[in-house]
């Protein structure tokens, strides 16, 4: 079996941003989609946003579901959007956002890389 040498991808496309814009605005749909095809799972960019929008997303529904008998629930789900629709624009820009929490667990777990130095 030939051994294939796969050069790191350092570079970001359209294509690498845009799929982050979506992850991060139709969580938990498009994240879902992305870990599912090959090709966008390959790309580290893109892999590294919908990891941390799919796991920010299961949080504010959580969060809403359990605090939404305290009518506080629809306010964080409010205001998780706002976040994440925020840190789309921000990926978008081709940055490598740093969520506080959630970045750091899903970078302890083993599922994504932390971001280049």
């Amino acid at each position: 079996m030939a051994e294939v040498n796969v050069q790191p991808q350092t570079e970001l496309t359209d294509d690498d941003k845009l799929w982050a814009l979506l992850s991060w605005i139709f969580t938990p749909i498009v994240p879902i989609i992305v870990l599912l095809l090959e090709d966008k799972k390959a790309r580290r960019f893109i892999k590294y946003n919908a990891i941390q929008a799919l796991t920010l997303g299961v949080i504010g529904y959580v969060l809403s579901a359990v605090l939404s008998a305290v009518l506080i629930g629809c306010f964080i789900g409010l205001a998780l959007l706002v976040y994440a629709i925020f840190l789309g624009i921000q990926s978008y820009q081709g940055k490598w956002v740093k969520v506080p929490v959630v970045t750091d667990f899903c970078v302890g777990q083993g599922w994504i890389e932390g971001p280049p130095a």
